[in-house]
């Protein structure tokens, strides 16, 4: 882990877009949230779908950001940069930053081993995912969320709360799991990080997961922020 604090006490290869970039997404994340919060629900509707995918997305983009400030590569402020990791990922369902820094980095750190705490021998997606969501879930984020909920609930309509507040963010640990962990670590490769990679395609690499499906590059390069991890494909 020392080489994160070496790059934000230097700030070097930090683009200051990062910052930008970060607030970008955890604004938009609450605009939207606002606004669907407040739409009428109405089923024959297709923005209520393309709300949900969106708010998935953008829950995505929250993890994201919290995940890029752990490897200290949103802003080349010390201070900033974890502040910033520690807002995206309170803003995902309460997750706690500094809970999640050292299990991301013994990832990195023991990639598809015991010691490993993304990992799961069985290679089978359910056992996988529930092991995945139990390591990083915890009491106080479920006591959390329900008071909140509680709270939401007495000014937002429940129906709202539901498919726009707390759908999106099962469905984002659902992408997060599937393309960030489960399909490039499942099975064995024959390379250092013991990893896979999606084939290029840009587009679709952004919409499925940011990038990091683009997984095998993410761990030759961890310090590489998510918008300009489409450049090592291929180039590393």
């Amino acid at each position: 882990m020392m080489e994160v604090y070496q790059n934000q006490k230097l700030g070097k290869n930090i683009d200051p877009k990062g910052v930008i970039i970060a607030f970008t997404i955890i604004l938009l994340w609450m605009l939207s949230l606002i606004f669907l919060l407040h739409f009428p629900i109405n089923y024959n509707n297709p923005v209520i779908y393309f709300g949900i995918i969106w708010q998935t997305h953008l829950y995505t983009g929250l993890f994201i950001t919290a995940h890029d400030a752990m490897h200290g590569v949103v802003a080349s402020n010390r201070k900033l940069n974890h502040t910033i990791g520690w807002l995206a990922a309170m803003l995902f369902s309460y997750n706690f930053y500094w809970r999640l820094f050292p299990n991301h980095h013994k990832h990195h750190q023991h990639v598809a081993t015991e010691e490993d705490p993304d990992y799961h021998a069985s290679n089978r997606f359910l056992p996988w995912y529930f092991s995945f969501i139990l390591n990083y879930v915890n009491i106080w984020q479920i006591l959390l969320m329900a008071v909140t909920y509680n709270l939401l609930k007495l000014i937002f309509p429940v129906s709202n709360l539901v498919l726009f507040w707390m759908l999106p963010a099962v469905l984002s640990t659902l992408q997060l799991f599937y393309f960030g962990t489960y399909l490039p670590h499942r099975g064995s490769h024959d390379n250092k990080h013991h990893s896979g990679t999606l084939p290029s395609n840009h587009i679709w690499a952004f919409l499925s997961c940011y990038f990091f499906g683009y997984h095998y590059e993410h761990h030759e390069a961890p310090n590489t922020p998510w918008w300009r991890l489409w450049k090592t494909k291929n180039g590393l």
